[in-house]
């Protein structure tokens, strides 16, 4: 096992419990009778749509800014983002008087985009795929003597993902399996290295689209690849990974499973969660329902949570999806 692969994740998720649980809502962990029903099961929705920003990213994102010194401050931050990261470091650089700017890909989202600027942030739209802006904000970050806020690697970035696993077992007894959304692996990293650290029989599914499945082909590579990503409805797992990730190893070690979705699926799931949960769900968020429907039986009499991780679903997209369900 590598260094990074030795992370204590229950420790860094611990301390950043105690660093931003005052800054951030602790998100409903629900029931859905739908799902339950579908898998003759007992289903959890952990609803981080609801956080604060809209997604889990403010949990890492906090934690990260919080833990700057003050010359760090006033020297500025720079990250990169698909979206969610990114309109989470817009509402903190806002609310702590933190300069910097924020890039994205060109193909950002365009609901997220308006997020994004709407906190009053600078931004910057680079060419390519998301692993093109966070190349670009490191590098000047590092020109420029600034701190670059990481999407996922980072270890406060685990371990405020992270306190999601800390809170579903304030929430819950006898979790046996949770699904959820990996793109970079921050989130999937903090969440079953807790969760594991307390009952190494919990499975972690880890729930990637067939569009942009870096992270399951580099784990099955044995090493992070460089791959291609198609265009996704699941835009907030999208694109490649640092090759010098620390999440990298944290989840061969943590992930059990994989489903990757297609773009039916993926949308299928977004249209049932509004219409039998009355919840609106971005692509990512729905990649772990979209699991759980694809094989129900197999979570049979289990007690299983499905991690919704963002709530950022723009009006064009949702129009498109129910125009063809209609036509469907």
């Amino acid at each position: 096992m590598s260094e990074t692969a030795k992370l204590d994740v229950a420790a860094l998720v611990i301390d950043a419990e105690h660093r931003i649980r005052d800054h951030i809502r602790q998100t409903p962990l629900e029931r859905s009778t739908f799902l339950s029903r579908l898998a003759d099961a007992d289903v959890y929705l952990k609803l981080e749509s609801s956080q604060i920003t809209g997604s889990f990213k403010l949990r890492g994102a906090m934690n990260k800014m919080l833990a700057l010194s003050e010359e760090e401050r006033a020297n500025g931050v720079l990250t990169a983002s698909s979206g969610n990261h990114g309109a989470a470091c817009a509402y903190l650089m806002t609310r702590f008087g933190i300069p910097g700017t924020i890039f994205l890909p060109e193909s950002v989202s365009p609901a997220k985009l308006e997020a994004i600027r709407s906190y009053g942030a600078d931004t910057e739209l680079v060419p390519g795929d998301g692993i093109e802006a966070e190349k670009l904000a490191r590098r000047l970050a590092s020109e420029r003597g600034q701190t670059y806020v990481s999407p996922y690697n980072d270890p406060l970035i685990i371990g405020g993902q992270g306190t999601i696993g800390l809170e579903l077992r304030q929430q819950t007894e006898g979790i046996d399996a949770v699904l959820v959304p990996v793109g970079g692996g921050g989130l999937v990293a903090g969440v079953g290295g807790y969760l594991k650290s307390v009952d190494q029989s919990v499975e972690i599914i880890g729930c990637q689209p067939e569009n942009s499945r870096v992270m399951y082909e580099s784990v099955r590579a044995g090493e992070i690849i460089d791959m291609e990503s198609r265009p996704t409805l699941s835009d907030g797992t999208a694109g490649g990974i640092d090759h010098d990730s620390i999440t990298f190893d944290v989840c061969r070690e943590m992930i059990d499973d994989w489903e990757l979705l297609s773009e039916q699926e993926i949308g299928d799931a977004i249209l049932v969660a509004l219409g039998k949960q009355h919840l609106l769900v971005e692509g990512a968020g729905a990649l772990p329902i979209a699991a759980l429907m694809r094989n129900p039986q197999r979570f049979a009499g289990q007690s299983v949570v499905v991690l919704v991780s963002g709530s950022k679903l723009g009006l064009e997209t949702l129009r498109a999806l129910l125009a063809a369900g209609e036509r469907g």
